[in-house]
C-alpha cells in the first residue's frame, strides 16, 4: 500500500484557512527567486507544480493566494501521519513527510480486506487531522506507487495481482521508474512508447541501449518487483537551504543566515532524535556554480550554536569569494541515534549550556510558535531573503 497526502502543505494551511478552498493557492515564499513548495489543485489546473520558480508561477496564475511556510507545522502534522499509519501496522515505509509504504499483510486478520483498511487510512486522516489521502493497493512497492498518483486527488485505487500486467501495460512508457525524458526519448527512437511495448523488446536489446537500467525496466513492465517494505529508515541527513532574492557578498548577511538555518536544521534534529558528527556548508555562487565543504567534529551535535561554529570555519576556509552568492545551506550527516550515542562535553560546560538553552527554545515554540524567541541576531535579520 502506497499512502500519499494530496497537496501536503497546501491541505495542512487551509485547515485554518477554509476561506480558500477551491481557490488557486501556492505555499512559497513570494520573492522572486524562491520556488513553488506546494500548490493546490485548483492552481495545478494552470500548469503549477512544485519546484518551478515562483515568478513564472505567478505570471501563470496571477491571482493565485500565496501563503508563505510553516515548516515546523508540517513536520508535526507528519508526525501525527506516521502515527496513524504505524497504528495499522509496524511495517511503515516512510519516503517524505507526506508519503510512505505499509505492508498491511499482517493486519487483514485484525481489520479486514485491504480496501477496507485503505479507506479506514483515508477516513481517519481526514477526521483526525483534516486533510485527503490517496492511498494506492498493490501486491508491489511498484504498482501500489502507480495506483495512488493514478487515483490522485482523494481517491483509492486496488490493482489485484491478476490485473497488475494488463493495467501497467496501458499505460505510457515515462510510468515506469528510472525513465525519464531522456530515457523515454532513446525508447521512442526505437519504437517504444508504452510500458507494453517494452514488455514486448527482448531483454538484450533493452540492455543494449540503456545499460544496466534495460533489465530494471524490463522486469517492472511486467510488474517484478520484490522490494519489501523496509521500516526504519534512517535519516542519512537532516538540513535546510535559502536563496537570497538579491546575491550577496556581505558576510554580516552571510553569517546571520548561517545561524537561521543552524537553528532551523539543529531544531529537526533534536525533534528526531539525532545527533550528527558531521556538519557540511553549501554555497551557489551567482553564476550557479556549487561548491560544498564539509568537517566532522570529534563529539557528535545537535546545538545550534555548535553547528553554526562549524559552518563559519568552513566558510572561512574557503578564503576570499570572487562571486556574490546566491545560495547557503547546511546539513547535518553521520546521524546517530541520541540516546545510543555517549556526548562528551566539554569540561566548562559551555556546550551543555548551549544544549539546555536550545531544548528550552524547543519548549517555548511547541507551546506558543517558532517566532516566540529567537536569537537577538535574528530578530531583525534585514537580509531581504525569500
Amino acid at each position: 500500500m502506497h499512502v500519499d497526502m494530496d497537496a501536503f502543505f497546501v491541505s495542512v494551511e487551509l485547515r485554518t484557512r477554509p476561506e480558500l478552498r477551491g481557490k488557486p493557492v501556492i505555499v512559497g515564499y513570494p520573492a522572486d527567486r524562491s520556488v513553488v513548495l506546494s500548490a493546490s489543485y485548483e492552481a495545478r489546473a494552470f500548469g503549477l507544480k512544485s519546484a518551478m520558480p515562483m515568478v513564472i508561477a505567478a505570471r501563470m496564475c496571477p491571482n493565485a493566494v500565496i501563503i508563505e511556510p510553516r515548516h515546523k507545522l508540517y513536520y508535526e502534522v507528519s508526525a501525527q501521519i506516521m502515527g496513524i499509519f504505524e497504528s495499522i501496522t509496524e511495517l511503515v515505509e516512510p519516503l517524505s513527510v507526506d508519503e510512505a509504504f505499509l505492508d498491511v499483510g499482517g493486519a487483514i486478520r485484525r481489520l479486514g480486506p485491504p480496501r477496507e483498511i485503505g479507506e479506514l487510512i483515508r477516513r481517519r486522516v481526514a477526521d483526525e487531522l483534516g486533510i485527503t489521502a490517496s492511498v494506492g493497493i498493490a501486491a508491489s512497492k511498484f504498482v501500489a506507487k502507480i495506483a495512488s498518483t493514478r487515483c490522485k486527488p482523494d481517491g483509492l485505487l486496488l490493482i489485484g495481482p491478476e490485473e497488475t500486467v494488463p493495467y501497467l501495460h496501458s499505460l505510457p512508457v515515462g510510468a515506469l521508474w528510472g525513465v525519464g525524458a531522456k530515457t523515454a526519448d532513446v525508447l521512442a527512437r526505437m519504437g517504444i512508447r508504452t510500458v507494453a511495448d517494452v514488455a514486448a523488446t527482448p531483454l538484450p536489446s533493452l540492455k543494449k541501449v540503456l545499460g544496466v537500467t534495460g533489465e530494471h525496466v524490463y522486469r517492472l513492465s511486467w510488474g517484478i518487483d520484490p522490494r519489501p517494505v523496509t521500516p526504519l529508515r534512517v535519516e542519512k541527513s537532516i538540513g535546510a537551504e535559502e536563496t537570497f532574492a538579491v546575491d550577496t557578498g556581505d558576510d554580516a548577511i552571510l553569517h546571520r543566515e548561517l545561524l537561521r538555518l543552524s537553528h532551523r536544521t539543529a531544531e529537526r534534529l533534536r525533534g528526531s532524535g539525532l545527533v550528527a558528527r558531521t556538519v557540511a556548508l553549501k554555497l551557489r555562487y551567482a553564476d550557479f556554480s556549487t561548491i560544498t565543504r564539509s568537517r566532522t567534529v570529534h563529539t557528535p551535535v545537535d546545538s545550534a550554536q555548535l553547528i553554526y561554529a562549524v559552518a563559519l570555519q568552513l566558510l572561512e576556509s574557503l578564503g576570499d569569494r570572487t562571486m556574490t552568492v546566491r545560495l547557503v545551506g547546511i546539513r547535518a550527516e553521520q546521524l546517530e541515534d541520541t540516546a545510543q550515542t555517549s556526548l562528551q562535553l566539554s569540561l566548562d560546560r559551555r556546550d551543555d549550556n548551549w544544549r539546555a538553552a536550545e531544548q528550552a527554545l524547543d519548549r517555548v515554540s511547541r507551546k506558543f510558535g517558532s517566532k516566540s524567541v529567537l536569537p537577538a541576531r535574528l530578530l531583525d535579520s534585514g537580509n531581504g531573503q525569500g
